[in-house]
């Protein structure tokens, strides 16, 4: 155990940081498997998901993610699995349409 205030910390932040990356871990592992088990678009899309967020999160390297990721969609497409685009596309254009529809009021500057 440490004894210097500093090293102490990182005692604790290291551990924080080993707790949050064995969750990812684990859920991108268990993401992995399920498509592996039955390919479908759901769980293609899940799949990507989890490993794009291990890769933002730094767990995994963001080559392996995306050699993952296409290997993950080669996979589906010789099973003949279609992809779960047609979700995506409906929820961009509701948030352009709720973006363009709110009004921006610029306030003034602060006098100085």
């Amino acid at each position: 155990m440490p004894i210097i205030k500093s090293a102490k910390k990182r005692v604790r932040t290291a551990h924080k940081a080993a707790v949050r990356n064995s969750k990812t871990k684990r859920s991108l592992r268990g993401a992995l498997k399920l498509f592996a088990k039955s390919p479908s678009g759901k769980s293609l899309s899940e799949a990507q998901a989890q490993l794009d967020r291990a890769a933002n999160k730094g767990v995994i390297h963001k080559n392996k993610a995306r050699r993952l990721k296409r290997r993950a969609s080669a996979q589906a497409k010789a099973s003949g699995v279609k992809p779960a685009k047609a979700v995506a596309k409906k929820t961009v254009a509701a948030k352009k349409k709720t973006a363009a529809t709110k009004k921006t009021v610029k306030k003034p500057s602060a006098k100085k």
